[in-house]
């Protein structure tokens, strides 16, 4: 899909309609999804897909990344450095030790019937990364499996609502702000009883982003045999879920 220059993006009228439609998609997604029993990963993929080559082109991104290297020095290491690694086959990584992050990663997939995240052609590919922005997107994306499992979020869509306002502590992700309202109406329309449930979710997703340090700054390929008991500790992870 062809994909707008940043140089480009502005506030014309024609990038907000195709911004305002993207998202418009993805309420429509959530509200007519059984937000219980969600599974079809595929299409919520490619709703997802269509919308961030929008946000990445929004100045709203390019203002929240300026401000992430801004307010952290381990952040801005990595997006000047652009780091990335192969993650290794599921097999290979089932071979770690049971309490590794390599391990809980690689079954906490095969339990979710999901597959890793660099094999999937409709999310954010490395071929794009052309800026601080790309790359950034494609990080979070990269290793959002990974941030789950950290983070002790189910792959649920109460577990990736609760992900998703860690991650808007952390930092403004464009994303991670419309996946939470799109949340909250999918949820406000197919299952009400649920709000009180959710609303305690995102606090919880908020506090622990906000006392974590930065999950994006970390290198997590060099280090798939790290009990995940430690990652938490290092990163003063505090699950209270």
């Amino acid at each position: 899909m062809e994909t707008l220059n940043v140089a480009e993006a502005n506030h014309s009228e024609e990038f907000q309609a195709s911004l305002m439609a993207a998202i418009l998609n993805t309420f429509q997604m959530d509200s007519e999804a059984d937000l219980e029993h969600a599974d079809d990963f595929d299409e919520i993929n490619a709703r997802f897909s269509e919308l961030v080559n929008y946000l990445v082109n929004a100045p709203a991104y390019q203002l929240a990344v300026d401000e992430l290297q801004q307010g952290d020095s381990t952040a801005r290491a990595i997006i000047q450095e652009r780091y990335s690694a192969p993650i290794p086959p599921l097999e290979m990584l089932l071979n770690l030790p049971q309490d590794s992050l390599g391990y809980v990663y690689a079954t906490s997939l095969q339990a979710a019937g999901l597959k890793p995240l660099d094999a999937d052609p409709s999310l954010f590919s490395w071929e794009r990364v052309t800026s601080d922005v790309s790359y950034v997107e494609y990080r979070y994306q990269i290793t959002h499996d990974l941030w789950h499992v950290v983070t002790g979020f189910d792959t649920s869509p109460l577990g990736e609502l609760g992900l998703q306002a860690f991650y808007l502590a952390q930092f403004r992700l464009p994303s991670a702000l419309v996946a939470l309202v799109g949340g909250l109406v999918g949820f406000m329309v197919s299952s009400p009883e649920v709000l009180p449930v959710l609303i305690s979710t995102l606090e919880q997703g908020w506090q622990m982003g906000k006392t974590a340090k930065q999950l994006i700054a970390q290198k997590w390929e060099e280090s798939w045999e790290k009990p995940v008991s430690q990652w938490q500790e290092e990163l003063n992870i505090q699950i209270t879920h």
